[in-house]
């Protein structure tokens, strides 16, 4: 009898510790989500000095050199533009992404070699903090911003303006109108059919389609891309010349070229456009940084070009040859990882990306050439959802919305105006495939 009890209340103590443990365990992993998904839930990062509505310049550049980044520090100590400083604020990705990554979090790992990766479905593959002690913490960031939120399930850039400028002479010698689709295969958390479209024959993860509006010359030039689920096999990239009107396949040397002649490669898409397996990925440290973050909206906007029926303005342009989006920017926590190709003939010897903690979406990028100098930096604005179109609001995106990419050796720079659009009636999924091409084309 005696005995029946000590074994009952055996139970009831590990029964007791074991339900302990899930709690705590249960607390442990919804703080990672949390701090993950809103850092700024119980504070908001401050620095010396620093307040919404100042601008930065060179007078008082000095003073903040720590939260900007070397390259665009140089610009503004140079007189070339000036940051006007937003207040700190959420950018929520969508209830449903974020549920994913709680749903899997801890199931995802890293395989042998880069490119490989286990377990992930849907979701922030590696929501936990990165380590400086952990040799494959860049790495895994990568794969936060390939498995990342940036245009949801699918969006379209619809249109988008390409400008060519001469950084001396102020000149726009160049202006091109294009439509710019994109559409994940795998991942899917928002948009039917969830998680994935099928059949998908060549187990794609991601797919994007460009077509060229305007000038005449261009016109009818088309991209697409298909990125397969496995990270190892190599994109399959066709290109449309209208001229000719045939398709060609690229050659993968091509995704480094300038692309249609402007300052970027087709590489340089969205902050970073390859393969996972195509760069060694290091950790550099986590920081506060200003970042191109603000509500669209809220700005005083391009009234004098590419204002649609609608009532739609894109954001201005200003500084040196018209190179600088007219944009606040906010202090937030950022990553900044190192990208170094696996290619010893890439024309870059490292890119410096600064990627934003809470979205995972790279606003911030600094090229060097192969000898190591400063080559190229690139901006990408964010816009927030629910400032934007009204289409726009609630879809948990956080909505490219600017570019500039400057080659400082060169003395220009390319500059973007977005009208993004989270709308999958935009985006068919007919509409990425080589057929399409063709029958666009004619």
């Amino acid at each position: 009898m005696k005995l029946n009890k000590l074994n009952t209340l055996t139970r009831i103590l590990i029964a007791g510790c074991t339900a302990g443990l899930m709690a705590t365990s249960a607390l442990a992993d919804e703080a990672v989500i949390t701090e993950s998904f809103y850092p700024y839930k119980t504070e908001t990062p401050q620095f010396e000095g620093l307040q919404p509505g100042m601008v930065i310049n060179q007078d008082n550049v000095t003073q903040f050199k720590e939260i900007i980044d070397p390259a665009f520090y140089r610009f503004i100590e140079q007189g070339w533009t000036t940051i006007t400083v937003g207040k700190t604020t959420s950018f929520d990705l969508h209830p449903n992404y974020v549920e994913a990554t709680r749903v899997s979090l801890g199931k995802v790992s890293l395989g042998e070699q880069v490119g490989e990766i286990n377990g992930w479905q849907a979701g922030r593959p590696f929501p936990q903090e990165p380590s400086a002690d952990d040799p494959r913490a860049g790495e895994k960031l990568a794969w936060n911003y390939k498995y990342g939120y940036n245009w949801g399930d699918s969006a379209a850039i619809y249109p988008f303006y390409w400008k060519y400028r001469d950084m001396e002479s102020g000149d726009v010698e160049r202006t091109i109108k294009f439509n710019f689709h994109f559409l994940n295969y795998k991942g899917r958390v928002n948009q039917e059919p969830t998680p994935e479209i099928t059949p998908n024959p060549s187990d794609l993860f991601r797919a994007i389609y460009v077509q060229v509006l305007d000038p005449a010359d261009v016109r009818d030039t088309q991209l697409l891309i298909h990125r397969a689920a496995d990270d190892l096999k190599r994109d399959n990239s066709w290109l449309y010349l209208g001229f000719q009107r045939r398709v060609r396949r690229l050659a993968t040397g091509q995704v480094t070229d300038a692309f249609l002649g402007s300052d970027l490669m087709i590489e340089d898409f969205e902050g970073y456009n390859g393969r996972i397996s195509d760069m060694n990925w290091t950790y550099k440290g986590t920081r506060y940084m200003l970042m191109p973050f603000y509500n669209h909206n809220e700005l005083t906007l391009d009234s004098e070009t590419h204002q649609d029926d609608d009532g739609y303005q894109v954001v201005a342009f200003s500084g040196k040859g018209g190179c600088f989006p007219n944009i606040t920017w906010q202090l937030r926590k950022v990553y900044e990882v190192e990208s170094v190709p696996v290619d010893e003939s890439h024309p870059l010897s490292k890119r410096v990306h600064f990627m934003d903690a809470q979205t995972f979406t790279i606003p911030r990028t600094v090229s060097y050439d192969r000898k190591g100098s400063l080559w190229k930096t690139f901006t990408i604005g964010q816009a927030h959802p629910d400032h934007h179109l009204p289409k726009n609001k609630g879809s948990g995106v956080s909505i490219d919305d600017s570019f500039s990419m400057i080659d400082v050796q060169a003395s220009h720079c390319t500059t973007g105006q977005f009208k993004g659009q989270v709308d999958p009636e935009l985006t068919p999924t007919n509409m990425f495939n080589v057929q399409y091409l063709r029958a666009a084309g004619t």
